[in-house]
């Protein structure tokens, strides 16, 4: 076989290797079905008070932080330490306070966030 016909069959094998290689199951990650990354969407309301550990959430922000709460405490860390919240300028060490500032009740207290504790 020649160099180039090879160069193809390595080709084909890698790409065969790719499609067919497991992406993983759906509902797996933190937050179920949906990735983390695309849930911290639901934060945009906490902007402000992801940056900022004086600033009040609103109540839009204490909303949704209560939602996703709620699902499970794992997806809330996972939300609050993803990639789109850095990238939007959530510090993860004045999210994590977002819970108590909202004054939720039924936050989990003590949950260990990463290298945060929920407080």
């Amino acid at each position: 076989m020649s160099m180039r016909g090879l160069l193809v069959l390595a080709l084909v094998v890698v790409v065969a290797a790719a499609l067919t290689a497991p992406r993983g199951a759906y509902g797996a990650g933190e937050c179920g079905s949906t990735p983390a990354d695309k849930m911290a969407l639901k934060l945009a309301p906490c902007a402000s008070a992801g940056q900022d550990p004086k600033s009040a959430p609103s109540s839009k922000c204490c909303t949704a932080v209560h939602t996703i709460g709620k699902q499970s405490p794992k997806c809330l860390c996972a939300v609050m330490l993803s990639g789109t919240a850095k990238s939007a300028g959530i510090k993860p060490e004045d999210a994590i306070t977002i819970p108590k500032r909202c004054n939720l009740v039924d936050r989990p207290v003590g949950y260990k966030c990463g290298a945060y504790t929920l407080p």
